[in-house]
Formats: C-alpha cells, structure tokens, sequence
C-alpha cells in the first residue's frame, strides 16, 4: 500500500512531495528549445523517484509528462509484499474485470493501481504468470495483454522474472 498513498493524490499535492528542476534540453527542437529551461525533472523526495518531460519546447507540458511518468515509476518500483495464500483482489481491481477478462486502458485512472497491485502480486508469486493469473481470476493471455499497456511496465515485469531465475516474456510486437 506504500505506493496507492502517493497515487491518490491530486497533481498538486503530489507536486508539492517533489523538488522541481528545470533545465534546457539539447537534442531537435528550434532555437527556443535550446534558449529556455523547458526541460524538467521531478524528484519525489518521500521515495527518491524521479520522472522526467524533455520533449516538448514547452515547459508546462514537460511538467505534465514528468509527472505522469513519476506516478507511473511510483506504480511499478514501490511494490508491497503479498501473502499469496490468503489474496483476494482488491475492490479496485475487481471492478475492472469484465467476464472473467481484466479491461483497463492507460488513461484509465485505475490503471496505475492495478499496475501496482498486479506487479506486487508478481513479485510475491516468483514471477510465475499462471499463479498471479489464477489469483486475479483471468487467463495468463490476459494478463500478458495487460502488460503491454505500457514498454514501463512490461520492462518491469521482466526484471521482476529474472531476479527469479525465469525468462523474460517475448517483446511486444
């Protein structure tokens, strides 16, 4: 539950957890990027994450990106420990089952809980797909599908099955 304290949060009270750097990016862009500190970094200093927005030449929408990314960093690094035998899913994650199949989207607001959730679930699970699928109620198919809801989380998914010796999943086409 470390990281559902932060997720919750609205962007300012979240804002108002991190240092806030700007800094001028290098890379394409025009002459305003290079001339303007656009570029920010978001440090969250409860954690020590970070999130990052250095693409645009605006530095509001820099803003907005880097915290989209530290919510998202927040979902897949602070992850709880489960107790396997006695899981049940949460009321958030039971609401985004559909007929037996988990139906989230990336901007779907619940997303980044059920994020968390699963990968905490994972991670107390040994990286075994099958068990954490079986847990949530859904097929091992499903649950993959899920995982390329973002290249973040399924980096992390894979991270999390070679610290337990297992293979990586097959990249996402």
């Amino acid at each position: 539950m470390q990281a559902i304290k932060y997720l919750e949060l609205d962007d300012s009270a979240l804002l108002a957890q991190c240092e806030v750097h700007t800094y001028r990016s290098s890379g394409p862009g025009g002459q305003h990027r290079n001339k303007t500190s656009s570029a920010v970094r978001l440090h969250h200093r409860p954690t020590g994450l970070t999130g990052r927005g250095e693409e645009d030449r605006s530095q509001h929408v820099n803003k907005r990106r880097a915290l989209r990314r530290l919510r998202l960093t927040l979902a897949t690094d602070l992850l709880d420990e489960v107790d396997p035998a006695n899981y049940a899913p949460s009321v958030l994650l039971a609401g985004c089952l559909t007929a037996g199949r988990l139906e989230l989207r990336r901007k779907d607001e619940r997303a980044l809980s059920a994020i968390n959730e699963i990968l905490s679930l994972l991670q107390s699970h040994g990286g075994r797909l099958r068990e954490v699928a079986g847990a949530i109620g859904i097929s091992t198919g499903n649950l993959v599908k899920f995982f390329h809801i973002d290249p973040h989380v399924w980096r992390k998914v894979s991270h999390i099955r070679q610290a337990f010796g297992l293979n990586s999943l097959k990249s996402p086409t």
